[in-house]
């Protein structure tokens, strides 16, 4: 299993949500791009960047976002990016300024033939994000819940030539309080497609029980920003 860290960009600001709400920002850095070379300073070789106005409406971080890629990649960094990504143009940006992956899932969710269409186009490229809260699969920011299940989602998904399936917990999201072992325990097994877990990852604990579960990756953020996570004996066990 591989650990990467997350550039979560708002108002232009590497930032940390608890919960997923926009009321409950904890961490704050200025710039972006020092949050990117921090991780590949401490060893890291995969980095997750979001736009998190783009994903909930609320504004585009687009030129922050592409020169984060840019700079990652310059480092050696395989970067996938995503946030409010919602059509064929955004995506070409994306892989044109560098990325290795593009994450989609609001669109992805309500519009399952775009997905279809979206990986023949791009074969183990893209990333289908399928964010939860209690099961349910939410969109547009985590601000709508859909009626699928998060299970049912991934096992009907999985059949694509994705690179991958983002699964996170919004509800653990940033509460620094473990992971929801019990889902992903359920996600990992329901599919052959590489699932990347996200929401509550505190502990080296948490991190090898999901790689005992079946899990490919797992994306972190609080946990690394306020240091409950040490970042080189992360490195050390879980970056290949």
């Amino acid at each position: 299993m591989i650990v990467i860290p997350a550039v979560d960009v708002r108002e232009g600001a590497c930032v940390q949500l608890v919960g997923g709400s926009y009321a409950h920002e904890q961490v704050r850095l200025p710039d972006p791009i020092e949050a990117a070379r921090r991780w590949a300073r401490e060893g890291f070789r995969n980095l997750h960047v979001v736009d998190l106005d783009a994903a909930t409406d609320r504004g585009s971080n687009a030129a922050v976002i592409m020169a984060v890629i840019v700079e990652a990649t310059r480092l050696g960094l395989e970067v996938q990016a995503g946030g409010g990504v919602r059509d064929d143009a955004t995506v070409a940006r994306l892989f044109e300024a560098g990325a290795a992956r593009v994450v989609v899932g609001t669109r992805a969710a309500e519009d399952p033939d775009w997905l279809v269409r979206l990986a023949q186009r791009h074969p183990e490229s893209i990333v289908a994000a399928a964010d939860t809260r209690e099961r349910r699969v939410v969109a547009r920011g985590w601000q709508n819940t859909l009626a699928h299940d998060v299970v049912e989602t991934v096992r009907r998904i999985g059949a694509l030539p994705l690179a991958g399936i983002l699964v996170t917990a919004v509800h653990k999201e940033g509460r620094l309080q473990g992971t929801d072992l019990p889902l992903m325990r359920e996600v990992a097994a329901a599919t052959r497609t590489p699932v990347i877990a996200s929401g509550g990852i505190t502990t080296i604990k948490d991190l090898r029980s999901l790689a005992g579960c079946g899990i490919a990756g797992a994306v972190i953020g609080m946990a690394l920003y306020t240091g409950a996570l040490d970042p080189r004996a992360t490195v050390k066990e879980f970056v290949t």
